[in-house]
C-alpha cells in the first residue's frame, strides 16, 4: 500500500498541497481533472465489486497478492479509465487503516464527504453504486453519529443488494429483526461479521 500512496502523490499537483489542509473536494477535483473518464469502461467498477466480494462478502478475507498487484498496476497506469474513483477509494481505505493502526477514531467528516462523492460519481459514471460504497457510507454516517441516515443508507443498499451479508448484519443490529437474525444464523454463521458481532 505504501507504493499506492507514493503514486497518489505523483498524480496530484504539488500546488494543491501547498494550500493548508486542502478539502477532499479540492483533492478529488484535481484527481478528476487528471483522469480519463469513460462511462463504458467498467474496470474500476469491477475492481470495487471484487474488493467487496473478497473482503466483505466472503466468510473470511480472500484478497490475494495478485489482487493487490492488479490495483497497483491500475494506479500506476495513467491510461486507466475512471482512475479518480479508484484513487479516492484508496485514500479512504488508507485513512481507515492508518487510524485503526494507531488506535484512533477515523475523521467522520472526511469519511462522509468521501463516501458522498464516491456514491454520486459511481452512479453518474457507472449508472449504479457498488455495494461496498453503501457499506462504507453507512459506517461513515454511524461514525458521525448520524444513525438515522446510516439506517436509510442500509435500506437503500439492501434494495439494490438484497444478498449483501454486511448490509444484512448492519440492518439486524439496527432493527433486531428476527427474520434477518435467523437468515444470518442459518445461512451465514461462518461469516466474519456474524462472528464478530456474536450473532447467534
Amino acid at each position: 500500500m505504501k507504493n499506492l500512496v507514493l503514486i497518489f502523490f505523483i498524480f496530484i499537483n504539488l500546488s494543491l498541497f501547498a494550500q493548508n489542509n486542502p478539502s477532499i473536494k479540492d483533492i478529488y477535483q484535481e484527481l478528476k481533472k487528471q483522469s480519463s473518464i469513460d462511462k463504458s469502461d467498467q474496470t474500476v467498477y469491477n475492481l470495487l465489486t471484487a474488493f467487496y466480494e473478497k473482503s466483505l462478502q466472503a466468510d473470511q478475507d480472500e484478497m490475494t497478492s495478485e489482487d493487490i498487484q492488479q490495483i497497483e498496476r491500475l494506479v500506476a497506469d495513467p491510461s486507466t479509465k475512471n482512475l479518480h474513483i479508484l484513487m479516492l477509494f484508496l485514500m479512504y481505505q488508507q485513512h481507515i487503516s492508518k487510524t485503526a493502526a494507531v488506535g484512533k477514531k477515523p475523521d467522520s467528516d472526511f469519511q462522509i464527504e468521501t463516501m458522498n462523492i464516491l456514491e454520486s460519481e459511481t452512479r453518474e459514471i457507472f449508472g449504479k453504486v457498488p455495494a461496498i460504497i453503501y457499506i462504507y457510507k453507512a459506517e461513515a454516517l454511524e461514525s458521525g453519529n448520524r444513525k438515522e441516515d446510516s439506517q436509510n443508507t442500509i435500506i437503500l443498499g439492501l434494495k439494490e443488494y438484497p444478498d449483501s451479508i454486511p448490509l444484512k448484519v448492519y440492518s439486524y443490529l439496527n432493527t433486531k429483526d428476527s427474520t434477518l437474525k435467523n437468515d444470518l444464523i442459518k445461512n451465514h454463521s461462518k461469516h466474519w461479521m456474524v462472528q464478530q458481532f456474536d450473532i447467534k
